[in-house]
């Protein structure tokens, strides 16, 4: 199966994803990973994302997009995928049906993880990272012993600038001006599914599988 995670920030893609892929039996495939990986190896699309990264500036959509279509034609990738933060935008979902279609197949599925902006809030800026270890406690979900203090090292938590309520509320609105529409996009060739994702791990895990099955995965 090849499959999309979507979501907005805190709807928990990066969890649902390892989950998912491990079920579909497919390489769950992140941007940040194959940025990662083309940097770290020097290849030539790796360069030259560094060099705009390096000046500050948002990496073109054109070396993101060649970069995941090396990935895609690898090996591993042959009987399906799941992509997890690829696309972001429509015109980023139309380059890649087009980079599908070049390679001689198509996405089966577009899954949305949804969840309200006043739950992604409460899970956001309830996360504390740790100075020492780097561990990410939540005051709600994954309290330390002590408040404030990290039960694994004993070094201080602190509350990271992206996990402000105010830094989360700038997410949101991003997200809905760019990544949102995604769900129409998707929704208008009939790949869309909306899985709701408040509640345990384990419970939306559950329901995203049992949607999969749903579609043969």
């Amino acid at each position: 199966m090849r499959l999309v995670l979507v979501g907005p920030p805190g709807a928990g893609k990066g969890t649902q994803a390892e989950f998912i892929a491990a079920h579909l039996a497919v390489p769950k495939i992140s941007t940040g990973d194959i940025f990662r990986a083309n940097v770290s190896q020097g290849t030539p699309l790796g360069v030259e994302a560094r060099r705009y990264m390096d000046a500050g500036k948002l990496v073109p959509d054109e070396v993101t997009i060649n970069m995941v279509r090396e990935r895609l034609a690898e090996p591993d990738a042959g009987e399906g995928f799941l992509l997890d933060g690829f696309p972001r935008t429509t015109p980023q979902a139309a380059a890649l049906d087009k980079l599908l279609a070049d390679l001689g197949t198509a996405l089966d599925l577009v899954m949305e993880l949804v969840v309200d902006d006043d739950e992604v809030i409460r899970r956001l800026s309830g996360r504390r990272t740790c100075r020492g270890c780097g561990k990410i406690w939540h005051v709600e979900f994954d309290a330390p012993t002590r408040e404030g203090i990290c039960d694994r090292c004993g070094s201080e938590l602190f509350q990271r600038d992206d996990d402000k309520a105010e830094t989360i509320a700038k997410r949101l609105v991003e997200y809905a001006e760019k990544t949102a529409p995604l769900v129409d996009y998707y929704g208008a060739q009939g790949k869309l599914v909306g899985i709701d994702a408040t509640g345990p791990v384990e419970d939306v895990t559950v329901r995203a599988i049992d949607a999969l099955r749903s579609y043969g995965g």
